[in-house]
């Protein structure tokens, strides 16, 4: 049998890695086309998320420095003491202490130069400043729900809405199972953990929408566990918390938003959604199972978790196709398909764009 020639060889040999190699090359190309990605983490929009992104940025370059010098010496070994008829033994280094301390000693100077950088960004990232505003998160199956206790203890679901150039100081929990709260624009992730508080600080340099995710697998709908922070001009924010802080109005008899609010009451939406108007505050016993509030409803642009309305989809088509079947929506919802009709749905459509 004639053997291949070294360069066929050589080539064999190599195949594997370089396949490997340009397969994660093409994967990592994904992130270069132009799609909408709103839950990237390098485009930092806050000073948290911007100490994240500055450390990041000098560990991955000093990584990319030492894969390279190593995969250089493999390969460079692989060439130069390759198998040849008539080749000596290479040479073998086994207890030169000076190698031996070099490559200790630089390694270790390596780590201590990311080392002492991370550790001084962890503690910062640990502690609220004095001046920030203090926001509950509370992670449900599957939403998010935000209470601002030095607002007059408005609740909301879905959105957090924050001033711009204020921190706000997410004090963090989980009223089921374990969650994870990550606006990656805004600051890495944070386990919800149920029984436990935990603390986000969280900041935006300019006003506009970031999305975020639940990070943490919490069940069959939780890569529809969604959430957005929406940051206003202090002025704006202050009239959302006036606005907030309002009762909501009572819908007239006889009206489809009249009718719908009746829909509400007879059909047992009261056993999980809170309404506050100036009569009667409606809705769960406190520390009783809950869905999202309502009472300002219509003023939040997303809903079910943040998930509608998604693309091409209207909100108020979005709201019939929630009210029509949510379990088909979200799978394993605690929402139950209330068997609702066209009319019924058209009323209760009509009362929820009351609530602003």
């Amino acid at each position: 049998m004639v053997r291949p020639p070294r360069w066929l060889r050589f080539a064999r040999s190599a195949a594997r890695p370089a396949s490997l190699a340009a397969l994660a090359l093409t994967m990592s190309a994904c992130s270069f086309i132009e799609i909408d990605s709103p839950l990237t983490t390098f485009e930092p929009a806050g000073p948290f998320a911007e100490r994240i992104d500055g450390l990041f940025w000098p560990v991955f370059w000093i990584a990319v420095v030492i894969f390279a010098i190593v995969q250089g010496g493999i390969f460079f070994a692989m060439w130069r003491f390759r198998d040849r008829p008539g080749a000596k033994e290479p040479k073998q280094i086994h207890g030169n202490a000076k190698l031996e301390v070099l490559w200790t000693v630089i390694p270790a100077l390596i780590l201590a130069s990311i080392a002492i950088p991370t550790v001084q960004a962890v503690f910062d990232l640990t502690e609220c400043g004095p001046d920030a505003i203090t926001v509950e998160v509370i992670g449900h199956q599957w939403w998010f729900e935000f209470q601002y206790p030095e607002h007059g203890g408005i609740k909301t679901a879905n959105v957090m809405v924050m001033p711009v150039d204020q921190e706000v100081c997410a004090l963090m929990t989980s009223a089921d199972v374990l969650h994870n709260f990550w606006i990656p624009a805004l600051n890495g992730k944070r386990y919800l953990v149920p029984g436990q508080e935990t603390l986000l600080r969280l900041q935006a340099d300019e006003p506009g929408e970031f999305w975020g995710h639940c990070a943490e697998f919490c069940g069959l709908s939780h890569s529809l566990m969604r959430a957005r922070a929406e940051v206003l001009p202090a002025a704006d924010f202050d009239a959302w918390v006036t606005a907030q802080q309002q009762p909501a109005l009572t819908p007239a008899e006889g009206s489809a938003a009249g009718d719908g609010f009746v829909l509400y009451q007879e059909k047992g939406c009261t056993a999980c959604h809170a309404v506050r108007t100036a009569e009667e505050v409606f809705g769960p016993e406190d520390g009783a199972f809950n869905g999202p509030d309502l009472t300002h409803f219509a003023s939040r642009s997303v809903f079910a978790g943040a998930y509608l309305p998604y693309e091409d989809l209207s909100y108020e088509d979005a709201l019939k196709e929630w009210l029509f079947n949510p379990p088909k929506v979200k799978p394993g919802s605690f929402m139950p398909n209330l068997g609702l009709t066209a009319s019924e749905i058209d009323s209760l459509i009509a009362w929820l764009e009351t609530l602003k």
